[in-house]
């Protein structure tokens, strides 16, 4: 009896019952990145410790016991997502070094003015994690924190190649060193004054802006 039962499901005669639908390969790369996507949102708005899986999955649109069909955990996820958001945010600082310089100015100008501009500050489940998560990955563990440090490492690494291709076409001449320095130095005021920003914005909004508008006019002096 238990032969033929099987035998039956392995090939899906099931005796007239309706068989469950397979899920393709394409459905569980979607809910894949629904899970990184929603994770991502609740993760800078909320923070990593305070978001549950079960809550997650809800607000990807899937039943809590499909979260290990994608991650081993939710420390893997973190890694994940802290990554994927980073490549997204380095992606964007890549196109606007390639565009070059502009009427408006170098680079670099754009890239402080797009991050310490009201609408970056604002967006509260979006934005680069080198401010969004940056509280929350010196509590998680060190896979983690290797997957920051690997993307302030990528912004680093951008900035002083910049510093040194401006001071090339000017004419100057710049030590890697120092220009590696002054990469360091504009990253933690960038990311200082946004979060400082932030942290003020619904109870001094006019301070808020203040702090923008400093760094927007002397991270670069």
């Amino acid at each position: 009896m238990m032969k033929t039962v099987i035998e039956k499901v392995k090939s899906g005669n099931d005796g007239g019952r309706t068989a469950m639908p397979r899920i393709t390969k394409e459905d569980k790369a979607r809910n894949r990145q629904n899970i990184l996507e929603a994770a991502g949102r609740m993760f800078r708005s909320q923070g990593i410790d305070a978001v549950g899986i079960a809550e997650l999955m809800k607000e990807a649109g899937l039943t809590h016991g499909g979260f290990y069909n994608h991650f081993a955990s939710k420390n893997d996820l973190v890694v994940e997502v802290c990554r994927a958001s980073f490549t997204a945010s380095l992606e964007s600082l890549a196109g606007m070094i390639e565009d070059g310089q502009d009427k408006a100015g170098p680079p670099l100008k754009h890239v402080v003015a797009g991050y310490l501009s009201t609408a970056h500050r604002d967006a509260a489940n979006g934005g680069c994690p080198s401010a969004s998560l940056v509280t929350d990955a010196g509590r998680q563990n060190e896979a983690v924190q290797s997957a920051y440090a690997e993307g302030v490492e990528g912004y680093l690494t951008g900035f002083t190649t910049e510093f040194l291709c401006e001071a090339e076409e000017k004419g100057h001449e710049l030590d890697p060193a120092e220009a590696r320095q002054k990469a360091v130095r504009l990253l933690s005021e960038m990311v200082g004054a946004l979060m400082i920003a932030r942290a003020v914005r619904h109870v001094e909004p006019g301070l808020s802006d203040e702090i923008l508008q400093a760094g927007r006019s002397h991270a670069l002096d």
